[in-house]
């Protein structure tokens, strides 16, 4: 079950970043961006409202993957696939850690 919500999560996330950069790219710059091109919707809402709103559609994605990944980080708990540096680095001082030797290199037989 915990497997299926961080993949779940892990994907909401994903969708959100993309999401993110989608709007951020939308936002008008120095000179307008992309924002200023919507012509028509300046007699509706006008560009500022336009702006506006991008710019809080953008924060509110900023806080939900904020929000998300901290949940996500919360839903792996302490599972095997963890590790405890601080054991590690105990049992190393107390010499029960035995690191692989380094393998040794074959002769290459001479050529004749």
């Amino acid at each position: 079950m915990s497997n299926v919500l961080f993949l779940v999560l892990t994907i909401l996330v994903v969708i959100a970043s993309i999401l993110l950069t989608i709007v951020v790219l939308l936002q008008s710059g120095k000179d307008g961006g992309l924002a200023s091109n919507f012509v028509a919707a300046n007699q509706t809402f006008g560009v500022r409202q336009t702006a506006d709103a991008l710019e809080k559609f953008t924060w509110g994605l900023v806080a939900f993957i904020l929000v998300l990944s901290i949940v996500t980080s919360f839903t792996l708990g302490k599972g095997r696939n963890t590790m405890d540096v601080t054991e590690q680095i105990e049992q190393q001082a107390a010499g029960q850690v035995e690191f692989p030797a380094a393998p040794v290199p074959e002769e290459v037989p001479a050529q004749e």
